[in-house]
């Protein structure tokens, strides 16, 4: 029978050297949109055949996760990823495992190999949102980022340790995470392929009018652009295992809050904002360190 979740969904190139684009998807195993919208790509791929220059990689992320339909099974598979847990090599979860086989695939494709590494991590949110981009701010990201079209938050991973991006960055490759949208969403499919359709454009310098059809997920992802807006973090609401959180109902990412507004219960505490300002990743789903975040649009 074949693996559902292989652990590389695919790999593509013309035989021209140029860049590696490293994309991910699945890192937490309730976010399936990412790999679907891999396994389309890769498909038209071999199917046209267009010549691009250098190596796209797709990877799957948390697998055992993925077939439980789970966010993770011993701990977050987007928080192991530290210098202390990479030096340590100790694979005493699940989770880490996994890790340091994402890490194998990507030392298979060395930077004495290509002119340049990029990365992409695809996402998505419990909430309902328009996609958006999460970037740090080291290297060439942000520049990057910006060639792409939908709303960019910076700073996430300088607040939240241990997050995948923070390792690729760290070890010379320049990306970003892009979150499609709502978990169950055919949009969040849809946001997914869009957007590996444009990093494979202007990573590989492909010619996606050289595909059997001009992707309709990367037009509608190219409509975003006059509308893009970039936000940074103003507060994080960190969550123990054993605190007792609800969000208030109906928050969406980048709705606009108001100072006093009541935004949570927390261990049987009102949360009221503190800002002027719109919230960001309002978590509605039981697993999770982070209950919302408060950002402020800067550009």
């Amino acid at each position: 029978m074949k693996d559902k979740y292989p652990r590389i969904l695919g790999e593509y190139s013309s035989g021209k050297k140029g860049p590696l684009l490293f994309i991910t998807a699945g890192v937490h195993g309730n976010e399936p949109s990412g790999v679907i919208a891999l396994k389309k790509v890769f498909k038209e791929l071999e199917h046209s055949l267009p010549q691009i220059e250098g190596t796209i990689v797709g990877v799957t992320g948390n697998r055992k996760a993925l077939n439980k339909n789970v966010r993770y099974i011993d701990e977050d598979l987007n928080r192991t990823w530290t210098e202390r847990n990479i030096n340590d090599k100790v694979k005493n979860t699940h989770e880490k495992e996994e890790m340091f086989s994402i890490i194998k695939v990507l030392q298979d494709f060395p930077e004495k190999d290509f002119t340049k590494r990029y990365f992409l991590d695809c996402h998505t949110t419990s909430s309902a949102s328009a996609p958006y981009i999460s970037v740090q701010e080291v290297h060439d990201n942000d520049d990057w980022a910006h060639q792409f079209p939908p709303y960019i938050i910076r700073g996430f991973s300088d607040i939240v340790s241990g997050c995948i991006d923070h390792y690729m960055s760290r070890t010379g490759l320049t990306g970003f995470v892009f979150e499609g949208g709502q978990h169950e969403s055919d949009e969040a499919v849809d946001n997914h392929e869009g957007i590996i359709w444009h990093a494979i454009a202007r990573a590989c310098s492909l010619n996606l009018n050289k595909l059997s059809t001009y992707p309709e997920a990367a037009s509608k992802l190219e409509k975003l652009k006059t509308n893009q807006k970039t936000f940074e973090i103003l507060y994080r609401h960190e969550l123990k295992d054993d605190d007792n959180f609800k969000m208030e109902p109906g928050y969406k990412n980048f709705q606009p809050i108001k100072k006093g507004e009541l935004l949570a219960q927390h261990n049987g505490e009102e949360v009221k904002s503190k800002w002027d300002a719109f919230i960001f990743m309002p978590l509605y789903q039981s697993q999770g360190n982070d209950g919302f975040f408060v950002v402020e649009q800067v550009q």
